[in-house]
């Protein structure tokens, strides 16, 4: 089976009515749900001040992959198992060394009302897994994760998302199956 370039609408090609619907039902409900509707964890929060090695057990306790971190309950950073890697153990800095020297400062976030889309744009300009959901005095309320958008996406749309061709904008030449 070879793969051939999906045809645009400038070729001529006007995708399925049902596909048509359920695209501007997609647009429509990721302007209109909240990023409270994906159900946010709850957040892992530790002090700027305390140490790589307690962020790491407390990651390992949680079982996640992230941790906010917070100076007088208000967000200043993100420390996540890519931190880790790249700001600590690659460059062989102790685990005693503080979280505020080794976080991403100022992590994008979004607020528990602010629309789907706006949360599901800033993961992918930013190409991060988790999004801060903070409140309007920027203290943590909770932790969205690409897997609940996705899970959101397959829950309200699992034709449209299990119907995707595994390389977008490319279908095949011949239909496949008997």
């Amino acid at each position: 089976m070879s793969i051939v370039p999906f045809p645009d609408r400038s070729s001529g090609y006007d995708p399925p009515p049902a596909l048509s619907l359920h695209a501007m039902e997609l647009s429509r409900n990721l302007r209109v749900d909240s990023v409270s509707r994906l159900q946010p964890s709850p957040p892992l929060a530790a002090d700027a001040g305390k140490t790589v090695a307690d962020a790491v057990a407390a990651l390992r306790r949680r079982n996640v992959s992230c941790l906010l971190v917070t100076r007088a309950g208000k967000l200043v950073g993100i420390f996540t198992e890519r931190d880790l890697l790249k700001r600590v153990l690659a460059p062989g800095k102790p685990l005693d060394t503080a979280l505020e020297q080794v976080m991403t400062p100022d992590p994008v976030t979004v607020q528990p009302k602010d629309p789907v889309k706006v949360a599901v744009k800033r993961m992918e300009k930013g190409g991060y897994r988790h999004l801060p959901v903070v409140d309007a005095a920027n203290r943590p309320v909770g932790i969205l994760s690409a897997r609940k958008v996705v899970s959101y996406l397959v829950e309200h749309f699992p034709g449209l998302v299990h119907n995707q061709p595994p390389t977008l904008n490319k279908f095949p030449d011949a239909a496949e199956g008997a």
